[in-house]
């Protein structure tokens, strides 16, 4: 009725072979994305802190740096000096939304530390946002 198949298959399994590339676990996967997002926020931190210094932000730098390191296998992040310019409104609406990726991130990891200080920093930046806009631009 058919005839057998009498050559090798252009469509082989991967069973047995080797990649020629890395692979990584979704854990590290997670590992990784975590860090940019927390990395990111960091940076909108910096931004804020040179617009409107305080305590509670050189507090979150630290801790936001103490992640991304312990992320990155003990890599500090680099930080750059940023410009005292820039909407102070537009970078919480930033800082929020960043902190509020990081928290699923480290939700769907399991990450109680990430998720705490995530969870932290939306509602801080909440807070500043529902603040009166002249005073974010004083303060």
């Amino acid at each position: 009725m058919y005839e057998p198949i009498r050559t090798k298959s252009v469509h082989s399994t991967m069973a047995g072979t080797t990649s020629d590339f890395p692979h990584r676990s979704r854990e590290e996967e997670l590992d990784i994305q975590l860090a940019g997002h927390l990395a990111a926020l960091l940076a909108v931190t910096d931004e804020l802190r040179a617009l409107t210094p305080s305590a509670d932000l050189d507090t979150a730098a630290d801790r936001l740096t103490g992640q991304v390191a312990r992320l990155r296998g003990g890599r500090a992040p680099l930080r750059a000096a940023p410009a005292a310019a820039g909407d102070p409104v537009a970078l919480h609406r930033r800082a929020h939304a960043l902190a509020g990726r990081a928290l699923v991130v480290a939700a769907s990891r399991a990450d109680t530390a990430a998720a705490i200080l995530s969870a932290e920093r939306m509602d801080a930046h909440a807070a500043a946002l529902s603040a009166d806009p002249k005073e974010l631009s004083t303060a």
